[in-house]
């Protein structure tokens, strides 16, 4: 049985590795080894969990019932290992409302009952598998949810592996970003964004305008969607690999004043994204690097919803982002 959840209008589906195993998915036994040979199973399990049963899928909706599945855990004790699967067949290293989910959905189905923390481990194909997440149960505004430990951020073109003949150096509030040329070309605003790594790679744009930032229709509306998969899709089939070869998830965002931040985001490999748990954390950063944000306590306002961030700075340097998520469970197939 896959169960769904939303967490601020980011819906992942749940599914056991016996589950799938159940349904005819060649699925190794350890996530490790299930990471790395995802090209063998990756899409059959998004087929057999993710797609609307016949004559179910509502008008307008993507060809997916949710915008990914996570397949865990594998062991009934903590740490509990995790695969994020994109619906496109890759695994991401991190998702923060999706990691908000699989903690919730430990808690239903009672492998959590007596622990305030535990840590979750995302495997996937990439460098440095697999990530480790300090989950904390608490309340936010009298809202029971999880404090995830997303770890230290790290800043510029090298963290995402960018391409430097894809940017330019540009100066913003005194401080040295990055021009990506592609988005400069679609937007003359867009010209100030943030390279960071948190777990997964992001390139956040700063506008000073409101009327700069996407709207939610529009990321979804040839011209722009196009030319946006372009940059943020990895290089192949629909992306080009500028400035990155393995794409990056792109966000916008405007600082409307200290504490709150409103933000639009085009995920790699998924396109527009009415939330995104990790985006959220990396707007809020990339806020404090360009001085506009200070450390502890911000709220990213996405059309899905707002997440609250808490930044933690030592001696002029962040060192850890903490995200707050909350989720319910909307069915099961």
């Amino acid at each position: 049985m896959t169960q769904f959840y939303d967490a601020r209008g980011n819906i992942y589906g749940v599914v056991s590795p016996q589950a799938l195993r159940a349904q005819g998915v060649d699925l190794p036994l350890d996530a490790e080894a299930a990471a790395m040979r995802r090209l063998d199973w990756a899409s059959q399990a998004i087929s057999v969990s993710c797609t609307w049963p016949e004559g179910q899928q509502p008008a307008g909706t993507k060809e997916y019932r949710s915008d990914g599945l996570l397949i865990g855990p594998f062991q009934h004790t903590a740490p509990f290992d995790l695969l994020i699967v994109n619906t496109d067949g890759t695994l991401a290293e991190r998702s923060g409302n999706g990691l908000t989910i699989f903690a919730q959905s430990l808690a239903d189905r009672g492998l959590v009952p007596h622990q305030t923390t535990f840590t979750m481990r995302v495997h996937h194909d990439k460098h440095h598998s697999p990530t480790a997440v300090m989950v904390e149960r608490a309340n936010y505004d009298d809202i029971a949810g999880f404090w995830l430990d997303l770890g230290k951020p790290e800043f510029g073109p090298h963290a995402v592996d960018a391409n430097a003949s894809n940017i330019d150096a540009a100066e913003l509030n005194g401080r040295v970003v990055s021009s990506v040329k592609r988005l400069k070309q679609i937007d003359g605003k867009w010209a100030h964004s943030v390279f960071i790594r948190i777990g997964n790679p992001h390139c956040v744009t700063l506008v000073s305008d409101r009327q700069a930032l996407p709207g939610f229709d529009s990321l979804n509306r040839e011209p722009l969607n196009n030319a946006l998969r372009k940059i943020a899709f990895a290089e192949g089939e629909f992306g080009v690999g500028e400035p990155c070869a393995a794409g990056i998830n792109l966000q916008w965002a405007y600082v409307v004043n200290e504490g709150q931040i409103e933000a639009r985001i085009f995920e790699r490999g998924e396109g527009p994204t009415a939330s995104s748990g990790t985006s959220a954390s990396a707007v809020a950063c990339a806020a404090w690097m360009a001085g506009w944000v200070n450390a502890g306590h911000v709220r990213v306002i996405m059309p899905g919803g707002t997440a609250p961030v808490r930044l933690v700075e030592r001696d002029g340097i962040l060192q850890q982002v903490f995200l707050f998520g909350t989720t319910y469970q909307i069915g099961s197939v």
